[in-house]
């Protein structure tokens, strides 16, 4: 470099430095080695003789060219030398085709061949030159390019073929509307010169196209290229004629986790394309729980019919249904069918409790552990009768489904050790205790005819418990009981039937209790309290169903009721159950906002908000959540700013310091005086107050609703779930008071049954709020969060807790509920939403909305302490147990560790991490998988957990 050059440069800036940095690069020739000259020397001649040759000699010259760029070796990072040594060449080649292609000249389809791989070192630009001559071109033995080539071309096909059908609708609509104006015209040429330039590129040839590039994916592990590409072309049915038994499953699992990306048409489709490859590769359990997300009884029932010779397979797909209390109509096959109706559950939890040496019962104190607590030396005397209410529940929640302990059972007279209400839960828990099994009638027998309203309504709600999602022999005895009582006089007893039947039938859609529970919803002399616990109890057994008779039934009913009326606090129980028959069907439940904006009611916002919640749970939609963050915000703001217009008024009243004050008109004063005479002054303003308090309370519940909403909608979602987390943190901060009762509730269902560090450790802080509406609450959300898991840690924060609020009645009961919900069966039980393939447990997710629905009002919880019942409605045990062909028991070793989410991953990675080896059965916590430890037997689904039936596998050789 000269010394002029030098000076120029050191005054440069830095951008004009590196613009004469890369000039200088580019004018400095490279270097090559001999081999490279001879390459490109070769390469040169090979263009010149296409260029300026004979065309006797385009043929061989061209296969040639075809040879060089086939055979040649490079690393990922560099361009191929043949398609770096061609680039000055393409323009004029292209040109060259053209000529060729307007004489006619059949070489011309060859040319277009090595032209389209040429075009893949250079940019785009939006011409889709790759896809536009190999549309030109006429050998479909394109596979030899290799696979850069081939996604590169399906990146192009993917975006032709979005603009294709883009041009497709613009015009549609342009031959629907009216005259276009001048600027429309000008837009249209711009389009038409597009497609003109394109004009080789069409619809049917991309799909051609795909149906050579998707099988050549599909067989060399680009399974998720193939997958994109038929998405981008709204053709994803075709990979079904493409899978095989070697790839089906990658391309299954890679289809499913897009599904929730995706509008709920779409994702329909997508789970509709992953059920028939599924089922055309045999694989018969993974397809029942894409139906399952489907909600598709037609292909439940296909499955069974499909499978109707194997009966090991039957059972299996039975077991899978019973997790999710689905009611089929199998009966025809019986052994299936009382699977199906969870006829073994209990003989399959006490087969557990048996081998992990857990049938010896417990007390609350094993729980409460009150020596550890700090003890003060001036703590009150607790109230013995709630004391005992306590430990009824807690003794419920430990003992659950053990069918003994030392505290009820063995004593008859602990029922009389509570009072008025405490009764109904005391002798409930019974039903707790012998949940699932049969045998606990006979201890509920003897208060059903007692004299004791209270202990009578207790035996009503235990004989739900005991057929909790069971339906063996007992439990029609069971339904004619509560039938029995529903028919009764006395209104107490007949919200404890419909309670009962609503813990019996919850997700069953069990017809025989449709026209019991309708009956007090159409009949108009029916009480509203039992009205609505009958409209939660059809929300239970029919939830996700979108039934529209029981919809119309429900709005008709609130249509006619007054506005007083819907002011008590048990209006909210209807509306849940209203909400509940569309959980988790998305956008399908417009028809049924449509029905409730017919009521002329302040709470409608309300209602509307708590219908959608229920429908959008799950779905991850990030738009409705930004819909909720909204309401959340405008329901505080108008709030705050009522608050402020009310002390504005005042001070308009006593004086007018603007200056502002409108004159009153003769006209008007005459106006005035006339309303005065017509109107009734003290009649109008009671109104008016009535209907702010109205509406303020639609505000507040309706922020409640949306903070709930925020968490059940990102719940399957882990980004979702930690974005979730800084929301509520503000909400804590800025949010009125309802809104800050509902946060708790709301990190509890971001981790149910699964206690994480940093939510349980904020939760820890709001046990100690100013409001203990809002400690209360976060009190129970600690024992969801930890419910069943025996967590050490949040037993230690809760016994502290005890210590705390000792002098507290309410918020010691809620501690103790907790403390029962954490030791859930002695850590044998879950109320987790979601398994392990993905599918939401529906009545799981019902269970817990209803008790959170209730602590909108925490003090009205305490004082109807039997609607926390509702969660048994939604648990189930958490254990892995492996049954032979004949359905006994078998014992195996299986590796259980930490789920990994594989889907989409190179090679065949393992889907578990930080395993340890245990003999079945065994307990699988959340997030936990197992699998087989060796081949000796053959799994009949996919996902281990649950009840899992072992075929011998033929081919084992023991080692």
């Amino acid at each position: 470099m000269s010394t002029d050059e030098k000076d120029v440069v050191m005054g440069n800036t830095p951008e004009q430095e590196s613009d004469v940095k890369n000039s200088k690069k580019e004018n400095t020739p490279e270097v090559l080695s001999d081999e490279d000259m001879k390459l490109k020397s070769d390469l040169r001649k090979l263009a010149y003789i296409i260029l300026e040759g004979e065309e006797s000699e385009y043929s061989k010259t061209l296969d040639k060219l075809t040879k060089f760029i086939t055979e040649s070796t490079t690393s990922m990072t560099a361009v191929p030398k043949p398609l770096k040594f061609l680039r000055p060449f393409v323009k004029n080649l292209s040109l060259k085709h053209q000529e060729l292609q307007e004489a006619g000249n059949s070489i011309s389809y060859k040319l277009a061949d090595v032209l389209s791989i040429l075009y893949t070192t250079f940019e785009d630009e939006g011409q889709h030159n790759v896809l536009k001559y190999r549309c030109l071109s006429d050998d479909i033995d394109f596979e030899k390019w290799g696979h850069e080539y081939m996604r590169h071309l399906s990146l192009q096909m993917g975006q032709a073929s979005a603009e294709l059908e883009e041009v497709s609708v613009s015009d549609d609509e342009s031959k629907e509307g009216d005259e276009l104006d001048s600027s429309d015209n000008e837009i249209e040429e711009g389009e038409s010169t597009k497609i003109a330039l394109d004009s080789s590129i069409t619809s049917e040839k991309i799909l051609h196209l795909a149906e050579i590039i998707v099988p050549y994916f599909v067989n060399h592990n680009g399974e998720t290229d193939a997958v994109d590409l038929l998405a981008e072309m709204d053709e994803i049915d075709l990979l079904i004629k493409y899978t095989d038994n070697s790839n089906y499953d990658r391309v299954c699992k890679y289809i499913i986790a897009c599904a929730p990306l995706l509008p709920s048409m779409e994702a329909k489709e997508y789970l509709t394309a992953a059920y028939d490859i599924l089922l055309k590769n045999e694989s018969y359990a993974e397809s029942l729980h894409v139906a399952i997300r489907l909600d598709d009884k037609e292909k439940m029932l296909h499955l069974f019919q499909t499978v109707a010779n194997d009966l090991p397979m039957q059972m299996q797909l039975a077991y899978i249904l019973s997790e999710h209390k689905i009611s089929l109509d199998i009966s025809q096959y019986e052994t299936p069918y009382k699977i199906l109706n969870n006829f073994y559950l209990s003989h399959n939890y006490k087969y557990l409790q048996e081998k992990l040496n857990l049938k010896a019962p417990k007390v609350p104190e094993d729980v409460y552990k009150s020596h550890l607590e700090d003890v003060s030396f001036f703590k009150p005397a607790v109230d013995p009768d709630e004391q005992n209410l306590s430990a009824a529940f807690v003794n419920g929640y430990l003992n659950l489904g053990y069918c003994k302990d030392k505290l009820i059972l063995d004593d008859d007279d602990f029922a009389y050790k509570t009072k008025d209400a405490g009764k109904i839960s005391s002798v409930a828990s019974i039903g707790a205790i012998f949940q699932w099994e049969e045998e606990g009638l006979q201890n509920l027998d003897k208060y059903l005819y007692s004299d004791d309203d209270d202990l009578q309504c207790g035996a009503l709600i235990g004989l739900g418990l005991l057929s909790a999602g069971v339906r063996h022999e007992a439990a029609d005895e069971t339904f004619e009981l509560l039938i029995d009582f529903v028919h009764g006089v006395n209104d107490s007893k007949k919200k404890a039937a419909y309670i009962g039947l609503s813990l019996a039938f919850s997700g069953s859609r069990n017809e025989k209790v449709l026209e019991y529970f309708m009956d007090r919803i159409t009949n108009e002399d029916s009480s509203f309290e039992i009205a609505c616990i009958a409209a939660l109890g059809l929300g239970h057994t029919f939830v996700g169903s979108g039934n529209p008779e029981i919809a119309e039934a429900i709005v008709l009913y609130l249509l006619d009721r007054p506005h007083e009326e819907l002011s008590s606090p048990w209006t909210k129980f209807m509306c849940l159950g209203l909400g509940l028959l569309f959980l988790g069907m998305g956008e399908n439940v417009d028809d049924a906002i449509e029905l409730v904006s017919a009521l002329d009611h302040p709470m409608t916002s309300s209602i509307e908000t708590l219908i959608m919640v229920c429908a959008f749970a799950g779905s991850g939609d990030v738009l409705f959540v930004q819909d909720l963050l909204s309401r959340i915000i405008d329901d505080s703001f108008n709030l705050s700013e009522e608050d402020g217009d009310e002390v504005a008024a005042e001070d308009n009243e006593a004086s007018d310091p603007t200056g502002l004050k409108p004159v009153e008109t003769t006209e008007d004063k005459q106006e005035d005086d006339k309303m005065d005479v017509e109107s009734k002054p003290d009649t109008e303003t009671s109104n008016d107050e009535e209907q702010k308090k109205l509406k303020k309370a639609n505000d507040l519940h309706q922020s409640f609703y949306a903070v709930l909403g925020v968490a059940t909608t990102v719940m399957g979602e882990d980004i979702g779930k930690e974005m979730s987390l800084r929301h509520f943190g503000h909400l804590m901060h800025y949010g009125d008071e309802y809104v800050k009762r509902a946060v708790p509730l709301a990190l509890s269902l971001l981790s149910v049954s699964n206690p994480q560090i940093n939510i349980y450790e904020t939760l820890s802080r709001y046990t100690h709020d100013e409001d203990m509406d809002v400690s209360s609450n976060a009190i129970y959300a600690m024992g969801v969060l930890g419910a069943g898991t025996n967590n050490s840690r949040l037993a230690q924060l809760l016994r502290n807790l005890a210590s705390y609020y000792s002098n507290s009645s309410s918020s010691l009961f809620m501690t103790r509920i907790a403390q029962g919900l954490v030791h859930l069966g002695k850590g044998t039980i879950t109320l987790d939403c979601y398994n392990d393939a993905g599918t939401l447990h529906k009545p799981a997710l019902a269970s817990l909305l209803t008790v959170m629905v209730g602590l909108t009002e925490p003090t009205f919880m305490f004082s109807h302490h039997y609607m926390f019942y509702y969660l048994n409605a939604g648990m189930r045990p958490k254990y892995l147990i492996t049954l032979n062909e004949d359905g006994f028991p078998i014992q195996v070793n299986v590796r259980v560790g930490q789920a990994v989410d594989i889907v989409g991953q190179a090679g065949k990675p393992k889907d578990i991490t930080g395993w340890t080896t245990h003999a079945t059965p065994v307990l699988l916590n959340h997030n936990e998988r197992a699998e087989l430890e060796t081949n000796e037997y053959i799994s009949l689904t996919s996902k281990i957990e649950g009840v899992v039936i072992l075929r011998k596998n033929p081919d084992y050789k023991e080692e």
